[in-house]
């Protein structure tokens, strides 16, 4: 039995309990007073978004020798954040299901589901950490995502933080998401000799899905923030 599962046991029950309490700490303006579920779905992801971006950054600075081997360092605390990251998105898998039509959430659905199975399989066998650290720098450009998510329910589209953080997302979204992902495609293919043949069949899967729907939001994004 993996020590990791039980990280990822209290992470779910911790985002959960978040999630629920949410409304207390930060109640829904007006405007989003009619999808309060979705209001709570959000700020749950920011708290994520933070907790795992800023932890993957500290995680490369504290032990450096998780650049020069990505799959068989595993730090504690690194194996920890990819353990409380899975218990993030069974929790958001959970929450979307329930609260949202299939239709509307498919895409994120998916996208869970790989993360799902690619980090599991660095929790139950210590290894691919160092990757899956990687793959969480993604989430430093997801706060400015779901900040701009919690401004336009706020209704402040038309202010100077909304542009601001336009700006500010549209940057993050080259440098910790698209440069990323294209790094760790780069990755796979010049180790698949080194990799598992099931375990480089997953990744390959996962990044041919993560870089055309990555691709797809940054188009979004320009055509709704800067091509009205």
């Amino acid at each position: 039995f993996s020590p990791g599962l039980l990280v990822v046991a209290g992470s779910f029950a911790a985002f959960r309990l978040l999630n629920r309490g949410l409304e207390r700490l930060v109640p829904p303006p007006p405007s989003a007073r009619r999808n309060r579920w979705k209001w709570r779905n959000i700020w749950t992801s920011l708290a994520h978004s933070v907790l795992s971006g800023g932890g993957a950054l500290a995680g490369f600075y504290l032990h450096p020798e998780l650049s020069n081997d990505l799959v068989g360092t595993h730090p504690p605390g690194a194996h920890s954040l990819v353990a409380v990251s899975v218990g993030y998105f069974l929790e958001d898998f959970v929450d979307m299901l329930c609260n949202q039509k299939l239709h509307q959430s498919w895409e994120l659905l998916f996208h869970h589901s790989v993360v799902i199975i690619c980090f599991g399989i660095a929790v139950l066998l210590h290894q691919y950490v160092g990757f899956a650290l990687v793959a969480l720098l993604v989430e430093i450009n997801s706060i400015f995502l779901h900040l701009r998510q919690i401004l336009l329910m706020a209704n402040l589209v038309h202010t100077t933080c909304y542009r601001l953080n336009s700006l500010v997302n549209l940057g993050t979204y080259v440098v910790f998401r698209i440069a990323t992902l294209a790094w760790m495609t780069r990755w796979l293919f010049l180790n698949r000799q080194n990799v598992p043949p099931a375990t480089y069949a997953v990744g390959t899967v996962g990044m041919a899905i993560m870089t055309p729907m990555n691709i797809i939001l940054f188009y979004r994004l320009l055509r709704s923030d800067f091509f009205k």
